[in-house]
């Protein structure tokens, strides 16, 4: 049998196909692209995430079929907090708001203050990235289209919908709507209240790794599949990640991807609201993680790359050139805000150091450390929160670059481990979950890490070079904070 992980990013749709050894049978990518009509605003049509869906299977049906045949699961993976809302028709209102969309900062701070105590079964503090602050945004600057609202769902769901005709989400992705009671693994119903929304509008529940439907008798036609192709629960792209490097019980990681986290799971449910550490349901049943997210990952790269007018590998190549250390300009990577640590939706970019002699290459290797001074933060949370990093897996697009894993292992003080595929984690983690729901084993016995690709071990004196430059990087925000 085959297991089909769809991963519904941010900048892509990612996909691939394995088998029961998880022998990758195919794999595949379709760009998406993203509007920013405004600032703080981010957005995307949900249509376009079904053409890729449509496109990269119709694509594999044709190319592939006697693999398609063998189809027998197909998980979801998909960017987490974007709200689609949809109107009696079950079709999409207005654009998706995105996580990275901040133009619900004032409804979120409304909702802390007016609910303090609700971040202790929410997992975290309201944040303007949050599904639930978003529709209490739409129901004050646009009353009658949150009328029309019937049901609200997160981004992969609505892929789900399209392939299964059921309107279910999984745990961990239902964790960022700050709707859900992660001890209890329910809808709470104080937050729905709180932002004028009824469980009616809001999808079924399942865990990860159980079954959600199976997809449509017509698209599974289409697609050359064989037989009942079960649909699993799937996950948030951070915990789907989590599956597919193995990390169910233990085992952080940095997910370095359009944005970022550090990943922590364990048996227990461990909120700390006051450090914005998210504390959420995992993908596996009787399982959470503390995830410190941050809002600018590997799109920093991508963002400056195309500032510059070079392809992202000359740059990277001719950082690699230079000394190894840190570098004089520091870079803060706040260009769609913060979270963890600084719940900032106003936080912005900047650079500071800059001379005559600043080439591009300086310029990249301060984005470069600049995001690896962000999951130093991400460390510190973890820390205060009782947690320990000795050692870490890195996953995502950005660990493709030997370069900034070494920069984060130096940062971080810490080895980092790559796995082979690493890049497509959530897309693998997701077909793991396929497979759990489709056979009924356990998903802890599937989510084991694959092979290792390698390990990258810190420097000791670049550490602590690098620690003066961590204490400089916290005084850039500080001073631009108190600049606005």
């Amino acid at each position: 049998m085959a297991w089909v992980g769809l991963d519904i990013g941010t900048s892509a749709v990612k996909a691939v196909v394995v088998d029961d050894r998880e022998t990758p049978l195919l794999q595949a990518e379709r760009p998406l692209t993203t509007q920013r009509p405004g600032p703080h605003l981010s957005e995307q049509d949900a249509q376009s995430w079904l053409d890729a869906v449509f496109d990269l299977l119709d694509a594999w049906a044709h190319e592939h079929p006697a693999i398609m045949a063998q189809v027998a699961g197909l998980g979801l993976s998909g960017q987490m907090h974007g709200a689609v809302c949809l109107g009696a028709d079950a079709k999409p209102l207005l654009p998706v708001i995105l996580w990275n969309d901040g133009r619900a900062a004032p409804e979120a701070a409304e909702l802390n203050a007016r609910h303090p105590k609700l971040a202790w079964k929410t997992g975290v503090p309201a944040t303007p990235g949050f599904t639930a602050p978003k529709l209490l945004w739409l129901a004050r600057h646009r009353p009658a289209l949150f009328e029309a609202v019937r049901t609200v769902l997160l981004p992969k769901d609505y892929v789900r919908l399209a392939l299964t005709g059921d309107m279910v989400t999984d745990m961990s992705d239902a964790a960022g709507s700050w709707w859900l009671d992660q001890a209890r693994r329910d809808w709470c119903e104080e937050a729905l209240e709180a932002t004028g929304i009824s469980r009616a509008m809001l999808p079924a529940l399942v865990e990860g790794s159980a079954p959600s439907g199976v997809i449509r008798p017509a698209l599974a036609q289409r697609w050359g599949m064989s037989g009942r192709v079960v649909v699993a629960g799937g996950a948030g792209d951070a915990m789907a990640g989590a599956i597919g490097v193995g990390a169910v019980e233990d085992g952080p990681f940095l997910s370095l991807g359009t944005s970022a986290q550090l990943f922590a799971p364990g048996k227990a449910y461990r909120p700390l609201p006051d450090q914005y550490l998210h504390a959420y349901c995992h993908a596996a049943p009787g399982r959470w993680a503390q995830v410190a997210a941050l809002l600018n990952g590997a799109s920093c790269l991508a963002w400056a790359a195309d500032l510059l007018g070079e392809p992202i590998e000359k740059l990277l190549a001719e950082v690699a050139q230079k000394p190894a250390g840190p570098g004089e300009i520091l870079f803060l990577p706040y260009l769609t805000g913060e979270r963890t640590p600084h719940n900032d939706a106003e936080a912005s970019g900047g650079f500071i150091g800059l001379t005559p002699s600043s080439g591009k290459a300086d310029l990249i290797r301060a984005v470069l450390e600049g995001v690896a001074y962000s999951f130093a933060d991400a460390a510190e949370c973890l820390r205060a929160a009782g947690g320990t990093l000795e050692a870490a897996a890195i996953i995502g697009g950005g660990a493709r670059s030997p370069l900034w894993v070494q920069i984060l292992a130096d940062v971080l003080a810490i080895p980092l481990t790559r796995f082979r595929g690493g890049e497509k984690g959530p897309a693998f983690g997701a077909a793991r979950l396929a497979r759990a729901a489709a056979t009924g084993v356990d998903i802890a016995e599937i989510a084991t890490a694959p092979p290792v690709l390698d390990v990258t071990q810190p420097r000791p004196a670049l550490s602590e070079a690098y620690g003066d430059k961590v204490a400089a990087f916290r005084r850039f925000y500080q001073a631009t904070k108190a600049a606005r």
